[in-house]
């Protein structure tokens, strides 16, 4: 087994259930660290992400309110992921909230 670190940095648009990351073919992912910071000076953003496996959707954040010049930790803990499956995420005001994931694949 081959075993990869990758980051993922996204600025989030308001398009619901727009893709940051799919795992590729032959690999289980395990995100271990993911976080959004809002950089609007002035306004709150709601977040949102999505777990889709291809069969079943499962909200991970609903309307999760990320204070102005902050951030959070949205997903508590370790989420493996397998081959095909998405890691969706969007925001109540584009390019409000920026992500970052830290993942690591093993093939």
């Amino acid at each position: 087994m081959a075993e990869a670190f990758q980051a993922v940095n996204v600025a989030l648009g308001t398009t619901a259930d727009a893709v940051v990351y799919t795992t590729p073919s032959a690999t289980t992912a395990i995100v271990i660290h993911c976080q959004v910071a809002n950089v609007d000076g002035t306004n709150a953003a709601t977040l949102n992400i999505d777990h889709n496996d291809g069969s079943v959707v499962a909200a991970l954040v609903s309307t999760l309110s990320v204070p102005a010049n902050s951030a959070v930790n949205p997903i508590g803990g370790k989420l493996v992921l397998e081959t095909g499956d998405e890691l969706r995420a969007w925001a109540s005001a584009a390019s409000d909230l920026e992500m970052t994931i830290g993942i690591l694949e093993i093939t």
